[in-house]
């Protein structure tokens, strides 16, 4: 997914050491397009990545036959985010309910699912659509998350898509976990990842208490989709994020009276320095001036090197916002 922001914030990201802890991060309100609303949990105020995970939104639950609104489109029915851009990240993308269609300047063609990753990597560039389809279901409910790839490979790793329809799945204490990528109490996911990444769907039955293995080196937190759930001393709810640092061999997940469902996210702290502005990812202000300025050419043209046109897409792709009038300029990973 495109940040359609008109005026998107700079963010640059360093690295710092934190220890266990039980953090609440709420969202904060979004609107893509007209009336389309995320609710945006990185980066946020207090705290900019989890692990590599660098840019979350959760969206939904949302009823397409009531129309919600899609980037400048009135009468269109769900998501229509056109060709936009991508740099030294990941895309991942994952439904809990709906259907979206994906396009994408390397050729691929293929659909969002429920319990499907669909997974990108962009490397030096890469430029892609999301569409819903017009017999999608009524109902869509997703999260859209970005990664950052780490310097040794953000430039040189070749541009690529992912599909994964049969995710590795376990139980565990009244809950039912996908491994979305990384490894969970020993099960591990298909998915490519760059750096040491932990992303699961767990779902815990009414009541009952999971106690989650974790990994040390790991900082992890969990955003809730349904339900609520209680970890140490907080209970967050449907669209907040918990953060749990790093330090913690195992967490307790405590489901309500009505049960869970959360995605966990967890990774290595990623140490670099990095500047995040519009859809992009750099490590230095001309970093993203050259990818917007690139960008900007191939939108005139039909594509560039950089980023090629993205095929079966009819219609015009994405003009990037205006720079900012200031030098982006370092600011850490969390206050």
């Amino acid at each position: 997914m495109s940040d359609l922001e008109k005026n998107p914030a700079e963010v640059v990201c360093s690295g710092s050491e934190q220890g266990p802890v039980f953090e609440l991060l709420e969202p904060r309100e979004v609107v893509l397009g007209r009336s389309t609303k995320v609710r945006r949990l990185l980066p946020n105020k207090n705290r900019r990545m989890v692990g590599a995970w660098c840019f979350v939104d959760h969206y939904g639950p949302d009823d397409l036959d009531r129309r919600v609104d899609s980037y400048d489109a009135p009468g269109e029915r769900g998501m229509l985010v056109p060709p936009h851009p991508h740099t030294s990240l990941q895309t991942v993308s994952w439904l809990f309910e709906g259907e979206i269609e994906h396009r994408d300047s390397v050729g691929s063609h293929a659909f969002v699912r429920p319990g499907e990753l669909n997974i990108m990597t962009a490397g030096n560039g890469i430029a892609h659509s999301e569409v819903s389809t017009p017999d999608a279901p009524p109902r869509l409910h997703g999260a859209q998350l970005w990664v950052a790839l780490p310097d040794s490979v953000r430039t040189t790793t070749p541009p690529a898509f992912n599909a994964y329809a049969d995710l590795p799945q376990l139980d565990l204490d009244g809950a039912h976990l996908t491994v979305m990528i990384g490894t969970v109490a020993g099960v591990t996911s298909p998915a490519p990842a760059f750096t040491p990444l932990v992303g699961a769907d767990i779902t815990i039955q009414p009541g009952r208490t999971l106690p989650l293995p974790l990994t040390p080196s790991n900082e992890y937190a969990v955003l809730v989709v349904e339900g609520s759930v209680t970890v140490g001393h907080l209970t967050p709810g449907f669209g907040e994020l918990a953060y749990l640092g790093a330090g913690r061999d195992t967490v307790d997940l405590v489901a309500s009276d009505n049960g869970v469902r959360l995605l966990l996210l967890g990774g290595e702290p990623l140490t670099e320095e990095l500047v995040m502005w519009w859809n992009f990812i750099g490590r230095t202000h001309e970093d993203i001036v050259e990818a917007r300025n690139t960008w900007q050419s191939a939108i005139t043209t039909t594509g560039n090197a950089r980023f090629p046109k993205v095929p079966g897409y009819d219609g015009d792709p994405l003009p990037a916002p205006p720079l900012p009038g200031t030098t982006l300029k370092p600011r850490p990973r969390a206050r």
